[in-house]
């Protein structure tokens, strides 16, 4: 399929999308961490697509959703590690120094939830009451993003801590059998054989990529195509479409909407460095099955990609939009 109807597809997605951002808030639909995913797909589309349409977001969203959480920090870690992501990107984008500042904040604020139990990593909120996969994998991101875009005494700080966090996490038993994430751990510090949910297969894709960039150790990129591939092999249905878990069973809340996008959007860039084009079909038939059967006349789309299109939500939308994203970066053979 040519790369202007990749293009088409995601504009189209992302005009959808527009029409849930609520500028009062700075949010979509009245999500928190979600609407830094939205972001994050938005800023993806205008990088990939070459586009200038959604700017105003950006600087909206810094405006207003700042007043919701002062520099984005709120008691979950895993909150602000996503909106610090989403605002390293738009540092890339734009260049303008206070996305960057305040990303910096973020993860200054992130260090202060690691801690010697269990051997170290970061809890899921500031209560300490749980030490799970999903704000450790986006520690370990955005210390490796900053390592690449901060100079100064304080780049060799960032690797530092992306490398204590990948020897954390690898040494946990997070990562099961099979290779794939489970949730987090029990109240002994081990795997707690907890769901494994599309996002949690995915972020450490873009944690593993980006500390091999820094390092240049390939057993990140070979620890990273081992969980691709489970999860390319075990959470998705017979015709090869990605499936979150509980989906088939119309179990998945407004949180585990969004998963599956995020899964793409890390695969798609962790295939950046492998160049497979298994993941680049993968991305595709996916893509493919979403716009065909489970889209709106209006350019909205469900949370089953293989369809039928039944409702949207900001959070199913912001999902389709990280796969069409990954389908026009990602070349098809």
């Amino acid at each position: 399929m040519s790369a202007a109807i990749q293009i088409d597809r995601a504009r189209a997605a992302a005009a959808a999308l527009r029409k849930r951002y609520h500028p009062a808030t700075g949010q979509w639909d009245d999500c928190w961490w979600q609407s830094a995913n939205a972001l994050d797909a938005i800023i993806d589309y205008m990088t990939i697509a070459g586009s200038e349409e959604y700017l105003d977001v950006i600087s909206n969203t810094f405006t207003q959703a700042q007043l919701q959480a002062t520099d984005f920090l709120n008691k979950y870690y895993d909150d602000e590690g996503w909106w610090g992501i989403a605002w390293l990107k738009a540092f890339d984008l734009i260049g303008d120094q206070k996305y960057l500042d305040v990303a910096r904040r973020i993860f200054a604020d992130m260090t202060t939830g690691w801690d010697d139990c269990w051997g170290g990593g970061v809890w899921w909120t500031k209560e300490r009451s749980y030490k799970n996969a999903i704000p450790n994998e986006l520690f370990l991101v955005l210390a490796a993003r900053l390592h690449q875009r901060v100079e100064g005494p304080e780049k060799d700080s960032y690797l530092e801590w992306a490398q204590n966090e990948w020897d954390w996490f690898r040494n946990t038993g997070m990562i099961n059998g099979e290779n794939l994430v489970n949730d987090g751990l029990d109240k002994e510090g081990k795997n707690n054989g907890g769901i494994t949910w599309t996002y949690n297969q995915g972020v450490i894709l873009g944690g593993l990529a980006d500390l091999h960039r820094a390092t240049g150790d390939t057993a990140c990129l070979q620890q990273a195509e081992r969980i691709a591939d489970a999860a390319i092999s075990q959470l998705c249905y017979p015709n090869g479409v990605l499936c979150e878990p509980g989906e088939q069973e119309g179990a998945c809340d407004g949180d585990q909407e969004i998963f599956k996008g995020i899964f793409i959007r890390y695969l798609a860039y962790l295939n950046r460095t492998l160049e497979k084009p298994e993941y680049a079909r993968f991305i595709h038939l996916n893509a493919d099955f979403l716009w065909t059967h489970a889209r709106s006349a209006d350019d909205e789309f469900d949370l089953r990609w293989t369809g039928p299109f039944e409702r949207s939500s900001a959070q199913r939308q912001a999902a389709a939009q990280d796969l069409l994203n990954a389908a026009m970066l990602s070349t098809e053979d």
